[in-house]
């Protein structure tokens, strides 16, 4: 017998697509970076609940108690300098639309190349030795970010991928120096090199702590990424160059430009983090030179909206979560992924809040009979 054709009701799909956005108010931009930290606390206090820990003890141990003591201040100065320094140097790639994901790889080149000058000179008193370093160190990261630069230019290989493959080459490479060729042989056969010599140190910023004064080229770095892309035809250009090749083609300016200046800057802004590592609280070389500040520096970029004054806010943020994940381990006994997990929420809601920014959702006429 022929089978029997179904008469349930024919079914009619809903669809819609994603249109980009002509433009965007800036409180839009600000909006999103609020969504993304509320719904981060939504969600944390959700996997709180779940692990059986008391949200209101573990945002006092995460928020406030980091808050109340000269030495928790001194730590949160102490880390937000490098996420600053490196955010505002991923910024100026990411708004020409140029992905740097190697920051990590750059810092840990600066800090070699910057360790191996003050190895070098370690008996030296020289006050040059280290403006010396930041040199080095800077032009090290820039010339670590320039392969994939060249990379990209030449055969159009995506920066993504090279970065952040080059980051698990310099780590190898330091692994390598710090247990070979600049291993301290006075060190109890530990992996680390011999510490630096006083004229190859940042000075203390706040008395008794660890605070150095290598934060301070972060702010300094904020006021020329304010400059170079709000107040400058050049940062607009290379804007245009790296979002709108074809019109940029046109107007000629350089795609190719773009890409260098945007992988440069990020490259030259983690090497010189690096220094601020081995030549501040380090003030040596060993097998862990950052504790992730080149990724995390990624969301704090997001989350300052790309913007040198909105970093600065999310720098202080980021640094305030790292130390209180060490208080909230102690004192409310929360496992140490948690501040990382925290990290990771903030960068997928921003990331949501950013599609709905940019785009806008439309509801197209119901598709055409569907029977079951």
């Amino acid at each position: 017998m022929p089978e029997r054709q179904s008469r349930l009701p024919a079914l009619r799909l809903p669809s819609m697509r994603l249109e980009l956005r002509t433009e965007q108010s800036r409180f839009a931009i600000v909006g999103v970076s609020i969504f993304a930290v509320a719904a981060t606390f939504v969600v944390a206090v959700i996997l709180l609940s779940i692990l059986g820990k008391s949200p209101i003890k573990v945002a006092d141990a995460f928020f406030v108690q980091p808050l109340t003591s000269v030495n928790g201040l001194a730590e949160i100065v102490l880390k937000t300098g490098p996420l600053l320094l490196i955010a505002q140097g991923l910024a100026v790639g990411y708004r020409a639309n140029v992905w740097n994901i190697g920051a990590e790889g750059q810092l840990i080149i600066g800090g070699i190349a910057a360790g191996a000058l003050a190895l070098a000179f370690q008996d030296s008193n020289s006050a040059l030795i280290l403006p010396a370093m930041i040199v080095v160190g800077t032009v090290a990261g820039a010339a670590w970010a320039s392969i994939a630069a060249f990379l990209r230019v030449r055969f159009n290989a995506s920066e993504i991928l090279t970065t952040f493959m080059l980051s698990g080459v310099a780590l190898q490479l330091l692994y390598y120096l710090v247990t070979g060729p600049l291993r301290d042989p006075a060190g109890l056969n530990f992996p680390q090199s011999a510490t630096f010599g006083d004229a190859a140190l940042f000075g203390t910023l706040i008395p008794n702590t660890r605070a150095n004064t290598s934060v301070l080229i972060g702010l300094a770095a904020t006021v020329v990424a304010y400059i170079f892309m709000e107040r400058s035809v050049h940062g607009f250009r290379l804007i245009v160059g790296g979002l709108a090749p074809n019109a940029a083609r046109y107007a000629g300016f350089s795609e190719s430009r773009a890409v260098w200046i945007g992988l440069l800057a990020g490259g030259a802004c983690a090497g010189l983090a690096g220094v601020g590592e081995v030549a501040g609280p380090i003030g040596m070389l060993q097998r862990v030179l950052s504790p992730g500040y080149g990724f995390a520096a990624i969301i704090v970029a997001f989350l300052g909206g790309l913007h040198p004054i909105g970093i600065v806010f999310a720098a202080v943020l980021m640094g305030l979560l790292y130390v209180g994940g060490d208080f909230a381990l102690v004192g409310a006994s929360v496992p140490t992924a948690f501040a990382t997990i925290f990290q990771s929420l903030l960068l997928v809601f921003y990331l949501a809040g950013a599609l709905f920014m940019n785009y806008r959702v439309r509801l197209l006429p119901r598709a055409g009979r569907v029977t079951p």
